[in-house]
């Protein structure tokens, strides 16, 4: 027979064993809570880029964040090298800061595997001149400076033959060297030095390609700009994108990440911050 004293225990056992229920349960809830949103922290290695890119980012973390519930992290470098080493050994989980031919370069110098999972901008670049108002005034045996390094040459001397000054051979696929020069009409002479010096050899030279941001760094006017490079099938290697870890291309928090990049308010944003056309969005790009 169950005494009063006997359904006071089985009472109190009863809700002891309700009370560690319930407490395993809100503590199971809130690792749960804490994993989805560690989950959804994205860290995403970048170059600086000034206060006009500063501002884009801002509005991606803001998409990222509103939109897909993604916290974006901003981790920033210097050397141009930086990003893809952290990405590889997961430092980051994305970078975004180079284009196609970058990356190509990249991977097969470092044995690497990383890969593009979305466009971002295309930053085309021009040829200068103080000395000229166009293409055509450029006399021959002119001097023109292009950068030396690997992937910069190249995209040089594509703007070159866009510009109807030389022609290319790039049957081969590689990247373009002053020895894939095929014709030079104007015998023009092309001096190869450092991309950061391009736009300081200007005066001394008839006409300089310089990459935008040096442009922009040097103040060097638009008005000095006598060629742009085209958006055009030579165009689609130097595209910028948003890269990640092969293993990791169809991850759908970085695919969100992409999604929070990819959209109107970016567009516009990009066009707003840079009138001139120093970025263009790519992603809707048909080259």
């Amino acid at each position: 027979m169950n005494s009063p004293r006997n359904r006071k225990l089985v009472l109190s056992f009863a809700i002891v064993v309700v009370l560690i229920l319930l407490i395993s349960f809100f503590a199971l809830r809130q690792r749960t809570r804490t994993n989805q949103a560690t989950d959804k922290v994205v860290k995403i290695g970048l170059m600086p880029g000034g206060k006009q890119e500063d501002i884009i980012w801002k509005q991606v973390q803001k998409n990222a964040k509103e939109q897909e519930g993604i916290t974006l992290k901003f981790v920033n470098f210097t050397d141009g090298d930086q990003p893809n080493k952290a990405l590889a050994s997961h430092e980051v989980d994305l970078n975004a800061f180079q284009h196609y031919a970058y990356l190509k370069s990249w991977n097969q110098a470092n044995n690497g595997n990383i890969v593009s999972i979305g466009d971002t901008i295309v930053t085309p670049i021009h040829l200068y001149s103080t000395k000229y108002k166009n293409v055509a005034e450029l006399p021959d045996q002119s001097t023109i400076a292009i950068p030396n390094d690997v992937t910069n040459e190249s995209r040089a001397l594509y703007v070159l033959k866009n510009a109807g000054l030389i022609g290319l051979d790039t049957s081969k696929g590689a990247l373009a060297t002053v020895k894939s020069i095929q014709s030079n009409p104007k015998h023009l002479i092309i001096k190869e030095i450092d991309a950061a010096q391009t736009a300081r050899a200007l005066d001394s030279v008839a006409a300089s390609v310089i990459n935008y941001n040096f442009a922009i760094s040097a103040k060097i006017s638009e008005k000095y700009s006598i060629f742009t490079e085209p958006l055009n099938a030579d165009s689609a290697q130097w595209i910028n994108f948003i890269a990640a870890n092969k293993a990791d291309k169809n991850n759908k928090v970085y695919k969100a990440v992409v999604k929070a990049y990819q959209q109107e308010n970016i567009a516009k944003l990009i066009k707003k911050e840079y009138p001139d056309g120093g970025e263009v969005p790519a992603w809707n790009l048909n080259l």
